[in-house]
């Protein structure tokens, strides 16, 4: 008989069920739910259903229950079940694999292999709820991180434990900072969850953007677009297991989730189908839940033992800085960097714009005079801006304000600290080097 213990929390459709306890039934299925009667699970517990057609089991998690009536959300596609197929509890909670094993590997959300090689061999297996840390038990942020980029190193500077959102909308550039914050940030592991977003990134990302050698550091956790609502979320909440069990061992480890909004519409998905009320855009309340408490789970550890910086790529749809989950990040994040459509169109790389963006602990972890070079640069950016069009119809005299009058004159100097090739990395020292040297001019 196959020992499911030794393989817990790996989510193998094809093996037969373990009998847990009594089975139930199929009796209703409708859009993404099943329904099920005769036998009793909580909420997260992973089951398998009888695939009557080919002899085989689906996997399926409870998101809901109403009386004796289950509702479960299948893995993968629900072809070929039918009234009266059987159902089984396998376990009364998700867990999921975690070792250093993981290192230099790339996994689905069920912690299979997605690279060819190899299965892996876990240390331990974990609930992907995670264990919460008491708040006054967690060190402060005080070390600054490098992420190689003159333009967050100077004006947004962060800090080891910091969790901070890319807001953006499509086709700005998230991706491609995010691979510079990859490949440059000084970080001990690499922990990436590319959640929700088209397959083929998932290729190019790996072999393109980390390479062979940024991947030897790196975990990489994947479930595409076209995955079931709650594998995604599943491939969110193992990517900061991973990253929460190497913080543990004293790393410090850099994490990357891209999409949060992608993670906000799998649980749309989810809440949507189990009769939840729409609210804001649509998102239901358990979305505006999840995010707070998933993003809870990256910073300093417990006594200061390792941290975990978090990047979330958060989209903004149509441009619209005021959209649900944008608010919520920006509520439950560290900072925020907003990336600009009308710089990118300008071929302005990164395409950061400084209005907007802010890192909450950058005061805490820079000297006076730096701080006062970064606020006057930022200071000269929002002036320019606010101006820019007077400017550019030749509506502004010269003279008429000094501080306009420097921002004009300087503009180009700042534009070139701001900017930055992607193959580039600038140390912090270099680029506090520069910052103060422009800042010398003002």
């Amino acid at each position: 008989m196959y020992d499911f213990s030794s393989q817990v929390g790996q989510l193998i459709p094809h093996l037969r069920a373990p009998r847990i306890n009594t089975s139930g039934e199929i009796v209703r299925v409708v859009g993404l739910m099943l329904e099920a009667k005769g036998i009793n699970a909580p909420l997260g517990a992973h089951c398998q259903v009888e695939h009557l057609e080919l002899g085989t089991f689906i996997d399926a998690q409870v998101v809901g229950f109403n009386g004796e009536a289950l509702y479960l959300m299948p893995f993968t596609e629900v072809a070929g079940i039918g009234p009266g197929a059987r159902i089984w509890v396998r376990s009364n909670s998700s867990k999921g694999g975690v070792g250093s094993g993981l290192l230099g590997r790339v996994i689905d959300a069920q912690g299979s292999p997605l690279d060819g090689k190899e299965e892996i061999r876990y240390d331990e297996y974990k609930s992907l709820e995670g264990i919460e840390i008491n708040p006054m038990a967690r060190g402060p942020i005080d070390k600054i991180l490098d992420t190689g980029i003159k333009a967050i190193n100077t004006c947004l500077t962060l800090g080891q434990g910091q969790r901070i959102g890319l807001i953006a909308g499509s086709g700005v550039g998230k991706s491609v900072l995010m691979g510079m914050l990859t490949r440059n940030t000084q970080a001990d592991v690499v922990v990436i969850g590319l959640i929700g977003e088209r397959g083929r990134e998932v290729q190019e990302f790996v072999h393109q953007t980390l390479g062979e050698q940024g991947l030897k550091k790196a975990v990489v956790v994947a479930s595409p677009a076209n995955e079931s609502p709650v594998v995604r979320l599943k491939a969110a909440s193992l990517t900061h297991l991973i990253a929460e069990y190497f913080r543990d061992q004293g790393q410090n480890v850099l994490l990357l989730c891209d999409s949060l909004t992608r993670v906000a519409h799998a649980q749309r998905e989810i809440g949507l189908a189990i009769g939840e009320p729409p609210t804001a855009k649509g998102y239901p309340p358990s979305v505006f839940a999840l995010l707070p408490k998933l993003i809870e789970r990256a910073g300093v550890g417990r006594n200061s033992v390792g941290a975990i910086t978090a990047i979330y790529t958060v989209l903004a749809e149509g441009d619209d800085r005021s959209d649900p989950v944008v608010d919520i990040a920006r509520a439950s994040l560290d900072g925020q960097v907003m990336l600009a459509r009308e710089l990118a169109d300008a071929a302005h790389y990164p395409a950061i714009d400084l209005t907007g963006s802010i890192s909450r602990i950058m005061n805490s972890l820079l000297t006076p005079e730096l701080q006062k070079s970064a606020n006057r640069l930022r200071n000269l950016w929002a002036i320019y801006q606010q101006n820019k069009d007077l400017i550019q119809v030749g509506a502004y005299e010269v003279g008429v304000d000094p501080n306009i009058d420097l921002a004009i004159q300087l503009r180009p100097k700042i534009n070139e600290l701001l900017q930055q090739n992607s193959e580039i990395a600038v140390s912090i020292d270099q680029s506090q080097e520069l910052l103060q040297q422009l800042m010398e001019q003002a």
